[in-house]
């Protein structure tokens, strides 16, 4: 996909596109509630007849005031449409129900995000993720998974996990077709990769490479299961450069994880991974980069998701163009001998050995 292409917009379709961005935090909040307090879905259920604004209030429980003000606003966005004075759903307002990524992608923009992306400007300016103030005091998001309040742990793992649990299935065959038995998994979160991995293979053993708190989250879970005996846990800050990787693996494996990471703390990641493996070890990456998507919705999603790493999570990292990431491996010492681009909804896989 051409993602540099002539712009083509007229001058008046692109100041409604410029209005629309204005008024980007406004429309959002009125998608969510209209979401959230039912008034879409008693939209929807009215059908093609639709349904009066006096009804809509009645059933949700709203004053006329109140509901007519979101109606209003959700006709300008085309969430709902109106047929002879009653409300219609629209297209737009019914992915705005039902659709997962869309679901996933709002709740993680607003349990997570919505706060701290007013501290974006300071976050660019000085290199530091200023946002996360709005939920702890902690260097990055990282080191403050395990404590935060349920409800936006809940709306970040389920972001983190929507994407990877769509690719694990597809990306299993690919990465131990090599006869892999030993495995790294740096930056294991909750385990699932682990979990996958010896579900799908009798005689892999994985050990998981993380933070302490997400370490321990990941035990709890690997004891619950049983699976004590073929996952080892190895708790670890890879930030700080002293802090080596346990050697005599097959092969590293990394998803989602090095996206967390500035261009610098990427290359220097691997040139520890390249300590920890023999020649014939495997580097294992996987990946979204905004650049190999088939959709341009695909890229849209991850273009956006880089503001989160800047004004959130760590301040210096982003979903990459996979040239930049690419020349990060290179530098590092390591080539890449397959990539498999367009698994799951937008992943790529990277296997690289050392050069």
């Amino acid at each position: 996909m051409d993602f540099f292409s002539k712009d083509k917009k007229t001058a008046l379709s692109a100041k409604h596109q410029a209005q629309l961005i204005a008024f980007g935090p406004v429309i959002f909040q009125v998608a969510k509630v209209t979401r959230d307090t039912g008034i879409l879905t008693v939209i929807e259920e009215s059908g093609s007849i639709g349904i009066t604004l006096e009804e809509i209030a009645k059933k949700v429980k709203l004053s006329n005031y109140g509901v007519r003000v979101l109606l209003e606003s959700s006709l300008g966005m085309e969430l709902i449409t109106v047929n002879n004075g009653k409300y219609v759903l629209a297209r737009t307002g019914y992915f705005i129900l039902h659709d997962p990524l869309t679901r996933v992608n709002m709740d993680f923009i607003q349990d997570v995000n919505y706060k701290g992306l007013f501290h974006l400007e300071e976050s660019i300016r000085n290199e530091k993720p200023e946002g996360l103030k709005e939920l702890g005091n902690w260097p990055t998001v990282y080191e403050g998974l395990s404590q935060l309040p349920p409800h936006i742990q809940k709306s970040w793992f389920a972001f983190d996990h929507f994407f990877s649990d769509i690719a694990f299935p597809k990306v299993l065959p690919l990465v131990y077709k090599e006869g892999i038995k030993n495995i790294l998994d740096i930056g294991g979160n909750t385990g699932k990769w682990a979990i996958a991995s010896v579900r799908f293979k009798d005689d892999v053993h994985v050990t998981i490479v993380d933070l302490p708190g997400q370490a321990n989250m990941a035990k709890k879970r690997i004891e619950e299961l049983g699976l004590t005996d073929r996952v080892s846990f190895y708790p670890v800050n890879l930030l700080d450069e002293k802090q080596k990787l346990p050697k005599g693996a097959d092969a590293i494996w990394m998803s989602q994880f090095l996206d967390c990471f500035s261009e610098a703390e990427i290359v220097s990641i691997l040139k520890r991974c390249a300590e920890a493996i023999d020649d014939n070890g495997y580097v294992l990456i996987l990946e979204a980069f905004w650049d190999t998507q088939r959709f341009e919705t695909a890229a849209f999603c991850l273009q956006q998701t880089s503001i989160y790493f800047t004004a959130l999570a760590n301040g210096n990292s982003q979903m990459y163009d996979s040239r930049v990431f690419i020349k990060c491996i290179h530098d590092a010492g390591f080539k890449i001998i397959e990539q498999v681009d367009n698994i799951g909804l937008s992943h790529t896989l990277l296997k690289c050995k050392k050069a």
